[in-house]
């Protein structure tokens, strides 16, 4: 974050009860928002530093944005190594002191303060009302996607919605409450962008406002809220987007993750590395260790998918697109490779890697990631220029094609129109006709696994809002080699408690400022 607008939310946040934000006084800095908000440009960067909250590592910038979704069945992390947060999430097994439950925590927090201090100044700069409105608009989106995260990560948290607020200890709010202040937020953000606003992915906009409330809806479906009605709620809003006829599917499935602000890309964060803002989640971190390229360069092994969870995709041009099944193991030579499959005993964790993380911006192949051959590895990275994609538009069509047949008397035509644009893309043939609306959304929550697998947690809350954990763990690999692994096995102490890992637990330094707050339960 630029350093004038960090100053600018640390003076909003000062007295604020989240321990885990780094408050400092700079007695040089004289900015407030008293002083701040006095131009178009002040304003313009109040609301790029919303943006910059989450364009970091422990934002959105690194494979640590999904540690607590880690429990899912489309991510696991290496057996020993340096991942212990992740790993201890994947053994449904954290804890409140793990540096992994702030990451899911603190930006968004940090995000929150920033949206409310341009609500909260925004109608005095002396400029067009449509430019104030945009800004308005972006921070009621931008607010309510953090709300979003919050509530479905920690379960109860406190609302704070304006300056005032962040001089309290608030309570944890019921997470009915905190739907309510989403809904609230996404409608505001609809009614309130002028007209004729640029519907495009670098920014929130009218599009991801909408499409981010159908998702809210359907949600609000499951647990906890478990109220059916929203279902056609959902629908109407994924159907709003479609209709608007803005969005396409990229023709290639792997292609689409080495292009940034593509075709079906509605809200995508943005990063630069040239700029301090790389995007730490391709490249090396889904590489597997084994494999180090001709330049010496080798992979981290953050995260890949569960073997289980391999083994049930569906064979189609989707799944080999999604998924690196070979390991090229480099020889004495440093030139030339012995592949062998992912199960080999000549590999370290025994995992199938992510292939459409692995080479960043650029093409396939030749990306900012990783480059190499059939045969060889070139060279691979940490850092790329690649996007973070926080909604795409299968997300859309694949929550109408839910929300639709589950808000009737079942699937109707354009419920499966929505799935089968998405199976056509993957390669698949269309759903099977004539479903039931149970096994039609058992369908389309399939659908979504392979789609989004590996994405910013979407596998993780479809398995919260319908409670799946005990189909999910029973169905994990109990094949363990000796000496290592397959997968990080499961504690049996926490196996009797399967419903007290839906949520992470608040991070201890916030619990020990807020003594008023119950810890969540299991923890």
């Amino acid at each position: 974050m630029k350093t004038k607008y960090f100053i600018l939310l640390s003076s909003l946040a000062l007295l604020s009860f989240f321990g885990c934000q780094k408050l400092t006084e700079d007695p040089k800095a004289k900015i407030t928002p008293v002083t701040y908000f006095q131009s178009q440009n002040d304003l313009d960067g109040a609301v790029a530093a919303m943006y910059e909250c989450y364009a970091h590592d422990y934002g959105y910038g690194f494979t640590s944005r999904m540690d607590a979704m880690f429990g899912a069945d489309d991510l696991a992390t290496h057996y020993l190594s340096n991942k212990r947060p992740q790993r201890l999430f994947d053994q449904l097994n954290s804890n409140p002191t793990e540096d992994g439950v702030t990451e899911g925590w603190s930006p968004f927090w940090t995000g929150i303060y920033q949206a409310n201090n341009v609500l909260v100044n925004y109608s005095k700069v002396p400029t067009t009302d449509d430019l104030k409105n945009a800004a308005a608009a972006q921070a009621y989106f931008l607010r309510a996607w953090a709300y979003y995260m919050l509530v479905r990560t920690y379960g109860p948290i406190p609302i704070s919605i304006g300056a005032a607020d962040l001089t309290k200890k608030l309570p944890r709010a019921a997470v009915a409450d905190v739907y309510n202040q989403i809904v609230s937020d996404l409608t505001t953000a609809i009614n309130t962008f002028p007209s004729g606003y640029a519907i495009t992915p670098d920014k929130a906009n009218p599009m991801s406002a909408q499409a981010l409330l159908a998702d809210v809806y359907l949600t609000m479906t499951g647990w906890p809220i478990n109220d059916a009605t929203n279902y056609a709620a959902a629908a109407a809003a994924a159907n709003v987007v479609i209709q608007a006829n803005k969005y396409t599917l990229v023709p290639d499935y792997l292609t689409m993750f080495s292009l940034n602000n593509h075709s079906e890309s509605i809200f995508a964060l943005q990063f630069n590395k040239g700029n301090g803002t790389a995007q730490r989640g391709y490249g090396q971190s889904s590489i597997v260790d084994d494999e180090v390229g001709i330049d010496g360069s080798s992979g981290w092994d953050d995260f890949f998918p569960e073997v289980n969870f391999f083994k049930a995709a569906p064979k189609c041009t989707r799944t080999d697109e999604t998924f690196v099944t070979t390991v090229k193991l480099r020889n004495a030579d440093k030139v030339t490779y012995n592949l062998v499959p992912w199960n080999s005993s000549l590999t370290d964790v025994r995992h199938p890697e992510y292939k459409k993380f692995r080479y960043g911006l650029g093409v396939p192949g030749a990306g900012d990631g990783c480059t190499e051959t059939a045969t060889q590895i070139i060279t691979m990275n940490a850092s790329t220029n690649k996007t973070n994609d926080i909604i795409r538009y299968p997300m859309v069509l694949l929550d109408y094609a839910e929300a639709s047949a589950m808000s009737g008397s079942g699937p109707t035509a354009a419920s499966y129109s929505a799935i089968n644009i998405v199976r056509a893309r993957a390669g698949e043939q269309p759903l099977t006709a004539g479903l039931s609306a149970t096994a039609f959304r058992d369908s389309v929550v399939f659908e979504r696994a392979y789609e989004f697998c590996g994405e910013n947690g979407m596998r993780w809350f479809d398995i919260c809002r319908l409670q799946l954990l005990p189909t999910i763990v029973a169905a994990r690999s109990t094949d363990f080699q000796d000496p290592r692994p397959v997968e990080n096995p499961i504690p049996t102490a926490v196996l009797s408690h399967l419903a007290d890992r839906y949520l992470a637990p608040i991070p201890q330094a916030d619990m020990f400022l807020n003594p008023q707050w119950t810890q969540n339960a299991g923890y």
